[in-house]
């Protein structure tokens, strides 16, 4: 028990070497009590670090950007500008500009490029995110190639694994896909394809194509009256 007691004060004083090394070159740490730095990290200058923050292994983080709170960043590049909060990054790159979270997930090789949004709720795994491409909440992303200026509805999935194997998704640039899209890998959608809401695509959508692939809904008057309701 001795041991454990030592050990843990011999972590607090070497975590305090390193935030006070930062924080001498220009890096804003705002309770380095609950900050906690691997020494092969990398921060540039005017970074502003919230409590909660775990940076591991050979982690890079580029000047004046911000991590909220409560980030678990391992082996991971976040370029300048960037704001990650309240997510897990793993062996990903985060573009300048880019805002990620709150409660994304990057798995390892996810590549997320510049002035993009990974939102609340959002896994990306395995996966290359184009600049300015909004993942704004509820979806996942996985073993795809994603353009430019696309923007993802909520609840899309990309349907990567048939049980055997995994397949990739390709998204052209400036793509609009609907809520709640299912795409079955292998597909690719071109340049400004669109979906509409509740689609599951299985075929390749051509470039600045409308896909439509759901039940038509049908009105069945007086169907539900005198039906017993569920209390609640």
């Amino acid at each position: 028990m001795e041991d454990k007691i030592q050990y843990a004060k011999e972590l607090e004083e070497k975590r305090k070497i390193i935030n006070e090394k930062h924080m001498k070159n220009g890096v804003t740490i705002i309770d380095p009590k609950v900050t906690y730095i691997d020494e092969e990290v990398v921060i540039g200058t005017g970074t502003t670090i919230y409590p909660g923050n775990i940076l591991e292994g050979n982690t890079v983080i580029g000047e004046n950007c911000v991590l909220g709170p409560n980030n678990k960043i391992t082996n991971s590049t976040i370029d300048s500008g960037a704001e990650v909060t309240n997510s897990v990054l793993i062996d990903s790159k985060v573009g300048s500009e880019t805002h990620v979270g709150p409660f994304a997930y990057l798995r390892p090789n996810s590549v997320i490029g510049k002035s993009a949004r990974i939102g609340d709720f959002v896994e990306i795994k395995n996966s290359n995110i184009g600049d300015n491409t909004k993942v704004s909440h509820l979806t996942y992303v996985g073993d795809s190639d994603v353009g430019s200026e696309v923007n993802f509805g909520c609840g899309t999935v990309t349907v990567n694994y048939d049980g055997i194997n995994k397949h990739r998704t390709t998204i052209g640039n400036k793509v609009f896909i609907g809520c709640n899209t299912n795409l079955i890998a292998p597909v690719k959608l071109e340049d400004g394809a669109y979906t509409g809401a509740g689609t599951t695509i299985t075929k390749d959508v051509p470039k600045d194509s409308l896909a439509i692939g759901r039940v038509r809904q049908e009105i069945k008057e007086g169907w539900a009256k005198g039906k017993t309701k569920v209390n609640r």
